[in-house]
């Protein structure tokens, strides 16, 4: 039977991981691959859900090394982590966090104090040096997507199609030969996400590459840690990211390459991220089903070349399943590391064997008074709109009821402070057809994006629920700008404590400091003033006081969404962390409550 090595690193003393500035050679990891094993618990599913990527790549390993299989699913949700027990009954969870509380067996990965990462580097050059070989036909994971009932739809990948995934992609970005063995991926998207399992992990192990343990999401950490690592170093990321990270004047470390995934992105994007980060911007297409099957340089244009052996084939359906000649055909992947053909459920344009035109998701078609495009082609133009820092159209609806005759009117979610409804809905009129303007349009000062830049469609359904309830109540919400100009708003994420605040005085004598509760109370006001939304249904699910806070002190609020729409949010002082905390989404029944 056909084995792969665990790893394709040339030597034991080559870098495979940085950590905190420190460099982590092959004997290291493989050692600490070695220790992780050996002390799992029984069970044959691992449900990994480390976030420093490091233990995330350790732990994957270990798991591989004992014939354990690892459980990626889309978000860890508490519906999500039942259906997984559901299908695998003798899954642990094995995570990095002390305050865990995934439903599972848990096992904390067992980190262990090394006075030196490198110690094992100091042996004579003769001793052995054995990497464990792998079955091709061995089972590492299984990748989860959601199916149209919500359920994680599972799909099996073995080591042998994902060496020859990763080796297909690795030759097609270049990243192959003696030099790509120096370049190091920093990835501001998830290790458990099928693209940054990939593209951040995998790549590392199969192409010889290292990888950092960090996973950056501000511009200033994203910019902090492409410092951190040495030259040639590869961004792996998102549109999102980029929005964010060159919206900064601040200069850009350089990189010698960049790589997009996860939404589809703008041309003019890809030029401006190219010119600041001084490398070509390469966008990878795929899915969790067939991983990555093709690449395009989007500054040069919007053709998408297949990865070698990759082939698109067209299969038009019989007369009696077509609903409209237009969505009559589907693409089916097959070749190279796909074991079987799969089905594409994106709208594909084949121009030859090896190239295609992307027109979007099928799901994101929508159909009003008789007139046809895409969410995509709707987002793209609204993003393009001067002034628009961050947009998205949605249909309201279950996807069943797209095709419903009196849902006749698109919502879109828009992040422009400079801009008013007026004035947004002029430019929207030059680019797209009357029949797709957006009936409401909903100003917020951010979108509730998960880490990989995706917006949940269950929590795009409930900001969308909150507007249509509020108008029906006579009472529209302060972000509704349909028919009347928009109010500048100004959400500070900056905020202070002042000396007078009442709950100072005897905290503490000599020593003000502001009590914890004060600080979690300003900061959940500011975040649910950002969102246009009231937060007082949300649970305070976890809180870490870091160090403390001075009245009068300028402290920064970051927030972002989880995938499972749970909102995190930092407390800073300048660069000194002062509390962090994470806020549960209400329940169904306190969401629906008046």
């Amino acid at each position: 039977m056909p084995t792969h090595p665990l790893l394709f690193h040339a030597s034991p003393r080559q870098v495979i991981a940085w950590r905190d500035g420190a460099p982590v050679t092959v004997r290291g990891f493989l050692a600490d691959v070695a220790r992780v094993a050996a002390a799992l618990p029984p069970g044959g599913h691992v449900f990994n859900v480390c976030r420093d990527r490091y233990r995330f790549a350790v732990s994957l390993c270990a798991a591989l090394v004992v014939r354990r299989i690892s459980l990626l699913p889309s978000n860890h949700t508490p519906e999500t982590v039942r259906q997984l027990a559901a299908f695998a009954p003798d899954t642990f969870c094995l995570h990095d966090s002390p305050d865990c509380a995934i439903d599972l067996p848990r096992f904390q990965y067992p980190d262990t104090a090394v006075a030196n990462l490198n110690k094992d580097d100091c042996r004579d050059s003769s001793d052995a040096f054995v990497v464990p070989q792998i079955d091709a036909a061995r089972v590492m994971a299984y990748v989860f997507t959601s199916g149209s009932t919500g359920a994680p739809v599972p799909h099996r990948k073995t080591w042998g199609c994902l060496v020859d995934g990763v080796r297909a992609s690795a030759q097609s970005l270049g990243l192959t030969g003696d030099d790509a063995a120096a370049h190091t991926l920093v990835g501001t998207v998830p290790a458990q996400h099928m693209y940054g399992f990939e593209s951040t992990v995998l790549l590392a192990l199969i192409g010889g590459l290292a990888f950092s343990s960090r996973q950056p999401f501000y511009a200033a950490d994203i910019r902090a840690e492409l410092d951190a690592v040495p030259q040639p170093r590869v961004l792996v990321t998102s549109p999102i990211h980029l929005r964010t990270l060159l919206a900064s004047d601040a200069p850009l470390p350089r990189a010698a390459l960049v790589l997009s995934a996860t939404a589809p992105l703008a041309e003019k994007l890809a030029c401006e991220a190219e010119a600041r980060l001084g490398a070509p911007l390469i966008e990878i297409y795929g899915s969790t089903e067939t991983g990555q099957i093709a690449t395009r340089r989007t500054a040069r244009g919007a053709v998408w070349q297949l990865l070698p052996r990759i082939r698109l084939n067209a299969l038009k359906a019989r007369d009696d399943e077509q609903q409209d000649q237009e969505d009559s055909t589907t693409f089916w992947a097959s070749g190279g590391h796909l074991d079987e053909p799969v089905p594409m459920g994106d709208a594909l344009e084949l121009l030859d064997a090896q190239r295609f035109l992307l027109h979007g998701r099928k799901q994101d078609l929508v159909n009003i008074a008789g007139k046809r495009t895409s969410l995509a082609y709707l987002n793209h133009q609204l993003n393009a709109i001067p002034g628009v820092t961050d947009g998205v159209f949605f249909m309201p609806g279950d996807a069943a009821d797209a095709a419903d005759t009196s849902i006749t009117r698109l919502v879109a979610l828009v992040v422009a402070p400079s801009l008013n409804a007026a004035e947004l809905q002029r430019a929207l009129r030059e680019r797209i057809d009357a029949a797709f303007l957006p009936r409401p349009l909903v100003f917020v000062d951010a979108l509730p994006r998960n880490e990989t830049g995706k917006l949940p469609r269950d929590v795009l359904a409930a900001l969308a629920a909150r507007h249509t309830r509020a108008a029906a109540s006579g009472s529209p919400s302060p972000s509704t700008c349909e028919s009347a100009p928009a109010k500048t708003r100004a959400h500070a994420l900056r905020f202070t404590i002042g000396a007078d605040h009442p709950a100072l005085p005897g905290h503490f004598p000599g020593q003000p400091i502001v009590p914890g509760v004060v600080l979690l109370d300003r900061a959940i006001d500011a975040i649910g003033a950002a969102l246009d939304q009231p937060l007082d249904t949300w649970r305070l699910s976890a809180a870490k006081f870091l160090s403390p806070a001075a009245p009068g002190e300028a402290l920064d609020l970051a927030f972002d969404a989880a995938a499972s729409g749970a909102i995190r949010f930092t407390v800073r002082a300048g660069e000194r962390d002062v509390a962090s905390g994470t806020l549960a989404v209400p329940s169904v029944h306190a969401e629906a409550a008046p």
